[in-house]
C-alpha cells in the first residue's frame, strides 16, 4: 500500500489549507479508516483526526476541532483534510496513515501504512 500526502505550504496566521492523501494499493479503500497525525521538530507524532470507511463519522482532537473538516472520495481513494483559522501551534508535518480497522483510532498503533509527510508552515 502507498499513501502520498500533498498540499503543505507555508500559510500565514488566519490563512486555510486542503492536505490531500492517496492511498493506493488496497482492494477496497472503503473498508478502511484514515487517520492525521501532525509531528513538530523534536516532539511526538499526535493525533489530528480520523474519519470511518464511509466517511460518515469523524473525531478530532481537541486543539483542532471547529477549525479542521476530514472528508473522503472513496472513488478516488482519496482523503482529504480541510484546515482553516490556522494557528502557529498547527506548524509540523502532517502524515496520512491508513487504518487495520474501519473505524481507526487515536494512536499511531492503530494505522497499518504511513505516508511520507507534508510540511505545514503557519507563521504569525
Amino acid at each position: 500500500v502507498q499513501v502520498v500526502e500533498s498540499g503543505g505550504r507555508l500559510v500565514q496566521a488566519g490563512g486555510s489549507l486542503r492536505l490531500s492523501c492517496v492511498a493506493s494499493g488496497r482492494t477496497t479503500f472503503s473498508n478502511y479508516g484514515m487517520g492525521w497525525f501532525r509531528q513538530a521538530p523534536g516532539e511526538e507524532r499526535v493525533f489530528v483526526g480520523r474519519i470511518d470507511g464511509s466517511g460518515t463519522f469523524t473525531v478530532y482532537d481537541d486543539s483542532v476541532k471547529g477549525r479542521f473538516t476530514l472528508s473522503r472520495n472513496n472513488a478516488k481513494n482519496t482523503v482529504y483534510l480541510q484546515m482553516d483559522s490556522l494557528k502557529p501551534s498547527d506548524t509540523g508535518v502532517y502524515y496520512c496513515a491508513v487504518a487495520g480497522t474501519y473505524y481507526g483510532g487515536p494512536y499511531t498503533s492503530y494505522y497499518d501504512y504511513w505516508g511520507q509527510g507534508t510540511q505545514v508552515t503557519v507563521s504569525s
